[in-house]
């Protein structure tokens, strides 16, 4: 324990859930290798956009969000947010997140030996058995192709 987390107000203590998770899991894949391209970002915001489990936000409540998710990525990295986000979502959404996941992680045309290893702790964290998950790549490569 920090000397400043007996005092509260640090993010450790925020519990999050599926909002969290879910937007969580992308902001990871989008900085796995280091900095957020501008069609990661893209990415990012199209599908959170575009899922139900958003429609009721508004763009302080997002902007709140993702100040939250932020402070876990710069204090941790990728991987302290898929730790803490991973678990947040509930087994209807994992596939999901997975997928849209895999697919920032490929919006810039490359695939980073860091990105290659998230998306790995991603299956593993979101329990995505190997068949669905190579379905899902696969997918997702033949989608960012054009």
């Amino acid at each position: 324990m920090g000397l400043f987390d007996m005092f509260g107000g640090g993010e450790n203590k925020t519990t999050f859930g599926p909002h969290e998770g879910f937007a969580g899991v992308l902001l990871a894949a989008a900085a796995a290798d280091g900095h957020i391209s501008e069609e990661e970002a893209r990415g990012l915001w199209g599908a959170i956009e575009r899922m139900k489990l958003f429609s009721s936000f508004t763009p302080d409540k997002f902007n709140k969000l993702m100040d939250t998710l932020l402070k876990v990525l710069k204090k941790g990295g990728p991987d302290a947010l898929v730790e803490k986000c991973a678990p947040a979502l509930p087994e209807r959404l994992r596939g999901p997140a997975f997928a849209n996941a895999v697919d920032i992680v490929l919006a810039d045309g490359a695939v980073e030996d860091d990105e290659k290893e998230l998306i790995e702790k991603l299956q593993s964290a979101l329990e995505i058995d190997d068949d669905e998950a190579k379905m899902i790549i696969q997918v997702m490569i033949i989608k960012n192709r054009g």
